[in-house]
């Protein structure tokens, strides 16, 4: 978000906070699938029943700064969201996409099991990416990047959230979906995990059988683990990567 200059008001703030924690009339709807951004208000919200979350995340991206200068930095962070947003907007079913820092997370509609699969299925096409991007680092003497992807299914709350009246305002979202995403994300490919993590609820709505075998339980984490791949992605890796 754009900031647009307004100065501070110390008793207009807190008549915004009054405002907003006095009222009466909040309405949040449960709803069964992800509606129009143009619908929410700083007054209302939304209960979205069946979410899908994907966060992806860069390892030890801290230690990047200490590899390489700043041109290098951009040239490694613009490669890599790029090309995660491109397949995350690839996905119909993605609704919100949001970037912090070197995080990129997906908002996903999952009220049906195709769905579910098909938001694991750009899971795997964004640990096929990594092998494709590291290549071009290795070409270009930058240093390869691991990435940690979080998956997970359940409720979530949307929110219109900002600063009223100035035009600064985002959808923030809520709840135990996002935030278990979040924290697969951040335990995904460490030295004992692998690159995927997805929660017990997106691998129990995986159709078939042969889909589940991909991943293994993690008992330490409560959740399920795979190196999942795209197939397709991978085959062009192969043909022209090497």
């Amino acid at each position: 978000m754009k900031s647009n200059y307004k100065s501070y008001d110390v008793a207009k703030s807190s008549d915004r906070i009054k405002e907003i924690t006095n009222s009466s009339n909040t309405n949040y709807e449960e709803v069964d699938e992800i509606p129009s951004r143009d619908s929410l208000t700083f007054t209302n919200g939304f209960y979205v029943k069946k979410t899908g979350a994907l966060f992806v995340d860069i390892r030890k991206s801290s230690e990047l700064s200490g590899a390489h200068k700043r041109p290098r930095l951009a040239k490694i962070y613009r490669s890599y969201i790029s090309e995660v947003v491109a397949l995350l907007n690839s996905n119909t079913d993605c609704k919100e996409i949001n970037i912090v820092g070197d995080a990129v997370s997906g908002i996903f509609n999952a009220q049906y099991k195709h769905q579910i699969y098909s938001m694991v299925s750009t899971a795997a096409q964004i640990n096929s990416l990594m092998k494709i991007i590291n290549y071009h680092f290795r070409k270009n003497g930058i240093v390869e990047i691991k990435a940690g992807i979080g998956v997970a299914f359940g409720r979530a709350l949307m929110i219109k959230a900002g600063y009223s009246g100035s035009g600064i305002n985002e959808v923030v979202w809520m709840g135990e979906v996002v935030n278990r995403a979040s924290k697969l994300c951040n335990e995904a490919n460490k030295d004992t995990t692998s690159p995927v993590l997805i929660n017990e609820d997106v691998y129990n709505n995986l159709e078939d059988k042969e889909d589940r075998e991909f991943f293994n339980y993690n008992y330490l984490l409560d959740c399920y683990q795979g190196n999942i791949i795209n197939i397709v992605m991978d085959e062009w890796y192969e043909e022209n990567c090497k």
